[in-house]
């Protein structure tokens, strides 16, 4: 399989919509929105459109990844960062290291534009291989309840987070 990450174009959105709305109909925490949190992140000030990346397999969409910036606050002290918004696989392509190399280059470039960080929610399993740890280990909290094992955040640089600590502010596309 030779699968190739690039930044998605206008006209990849109705199979980027479809391919989120797949990649988690089965999902076991799901509100079935994702695809629609996707366009409204997109349609946002959060957007940042060279951290939408799309896996494309022999000129298909395979998958999918997106992240958006959101702050860090703590009384008057705002922290820039990010979240990763969604990472979306095919079902017929899933577990081939397709959602790896998606977070890993958005790794590579997420740092590449000066963010130091990206916040996360997801499976307590899946993300720490990526170098992902949980949030509260730096002090940093989501404003709302959810298994601890599931917040997780990574530092794209050492030490980028040291000494930043506060809650996690949403933009509103986001609905929180």
């Amino acid at each position: 399989m030779n699968v190739t990450i690039r930044q998605e174009r206008p006209s990849d959105y109705d199979a980027i919509r479809e391919l989120v709305r797949k990649s988690f109909e089965n999902a076991e925490f799901t509100d079935g929105d994702e695809h629609h949190l996707v366009d409204r992140l997109r349609a946002s000030d959060a957007y940042i459109p060279e951290l939408a990346l799309v896996a494309e397999n022999e000129e298909q969409l395979v998958g999918f990844i997106l992240c958006t910036k959101i702050t860090i606050e703590n009384g008057e002290n705002r922290y820039e960062s990010l979240a990763l918004a969604r990472v979306a696989v095919d079902p017929r392509f899933q577990n081939l290291g397709i959602g790896g190399k998606l977070i890993n280059g958005m790794h590579e470039l997420a740092k590449k534009l000066g963010f130091g960080s990206i916040i996360l929610l997801g499976h307590a399993e899946y993300y720490p291989r990526f170098g992902y740890r949980p949030t509260y280990t730096f002090d940093i909290h989501l404003p709302f309840e959810v298994p601890k094992e599931n917040s997780m955040a990574i530092e794209l640089s050492d030490g980028t987070l040291k000494g930043i600590q506060g809650t996690v502010r949403y933009p509103e596309a986001f609905g929180i």
